[in-house]
């Protein structure tokens, strides 16, 4: 009797551990987000170009760093990671593993979120060039342009990619915000007029708005906006397949910096991250902990920190890094000053 339950408990155990062993295996709805690479808004990409170059205006060189930080992640939908790695990402304090649907929202495949990271990294050097040459008070302009229609939407077949959006309901517009506002003043059902620019004529077009699916009280005729601005010299900024709008604001300091006699960084490693506005506005960001450790193993010892990340970012602070605090462009380039003349008070992350 005892034989046999000595191997009935091996077989069991064996057992045990075949389950356990391919449980482990198995793929989790997870994302391990990781340190990723960063890279210098002053110097070069990986093509030895410069990262951000300007032609037509007088630049001015700097010989520090002003660079902006990445996360890099593993699983998705098509390559989730399995429960193995899920576990030891929890356990390594430089990854944090997160609910898949956090990075890739549902009904959207990874193709799909890379396009929309994409063109939100696009959209962010747009919005930097205008609000550092905002900065610099040199005049910018801007113009309302219909990015995309949905299909069997009130625009659909009325509007097209490309036009420019003057007016709604009489009323010129020169920003998205304005333009959604006085559309959103309508109720579902109620018409809508609007004036685009279309091959160098005006049209006036007439649409009967419906509701958006994620808000039935909310007016829409089916179109994406965005904001384009004109400016009066070439700005280009190469940074390979890096996306998402988190860049904004180190993008904004290095053509500051460029745009002007002397040195934003004093020589310092300054890194940093948050989106921006078109008036200088910084904003939130996510994968703080990550990018402040991306930083200082590249050689940071100052980190440029939104102020919305700064509760996060000081339970996750490397050693050797000083996070300032910061709410505008305006406020870090005077932040970074401060540090330089070594008079006055750096506002930090408390």
């Amino acid at each position: 009797m005892s034989s046999r339950r000595a191997v009935t408990l091996a077989v069991a155990t064996a057992l045990i551990m075949v389950l356990a062993l391919v449980g482990s295996l198995l793929p989790v709805p997870y994302v391990a987000l990781m340190p990723g690479p960063t890279s210098n808004t002053l110097g070069e990409n990986d093509k030895g170009e410069e990262l951000v170059k300007i032609e037509g205006r007088r630049v001015y060189p700097d010989s520090g760093h002003l660079n902006f930080t990445t996360v890099t992640y593993r699983g998705g939908p098509g390559s989730r990671i399995d429960l193995f790695t899920a576990l030891r990402g929890w356990l390594d304090g430089d990854v944090a593993v997160v609910p898949e649907e956090t990075i890739f929202p549902r009904n959207e495949s990874q193709k799909q979120v890379d396009e929309e990271n994409t063109r939100q990294m696009r959209d962010s050097q747009q919005t930097a060039q205008a609000a550092a040459l905002r900065e610099l008070k040199i005049p910018v302009s801007t113009r309302i342009v219909v990015e995309s229609v949905q299909k069997g939407r009130p625009a659909d077949g009325k509007l097209r990619p490309g036009d420019e959006l003057v007016a709604v309901d009489g009323t010129r517009v020169s920003r998205v915000g304005v333009a959604t506002r006085l559309m959103g003043k309508r109720k579902v059902g109620d018409p809508v007029t609007v004036t685009v620019l279309r091959g160098g004529a005006e049209q006036r077009v007439t649409l009967a708005t419906t509701a958006a699916e994620d808000e039935p009280d909310r007016p829409v005729v089916g179109i994406v906006l965005s904001e384009q601005f004109k400016f009066p010299f070439k700005v280009t900024i190469s940074v390979g397949d890096v996306g998402g709008p988190s860049a904004g604001l180190m993008f904004s300091l290095a053509i500051v910096d460029k745009l002007t006699p002397g040195s934003l960084t004093g020589g310092k490693f300054i890194a940093g991250t948050g989106t921006i506005s078109p008036d200088g506005r910084v904003g939130p960001i996510g994968g703080i902990q990550q990018k402040m450790i991306a930083a200082r193993r590249a050689g940071a010892t100052v980190f440029l920190t939104p102020a919305d990340n700064c509760s996060d970012a000081v339970k996750a602070r490397p050693d050797g890094l000083r996070l300032v605090r910061t709410e505008t462009l305006h406020g870090a380039i005077e932040a970074l000053n401060t540090l330089n003349s070594g008079k006055g008070k750096v506002p930090t992350c408390n």
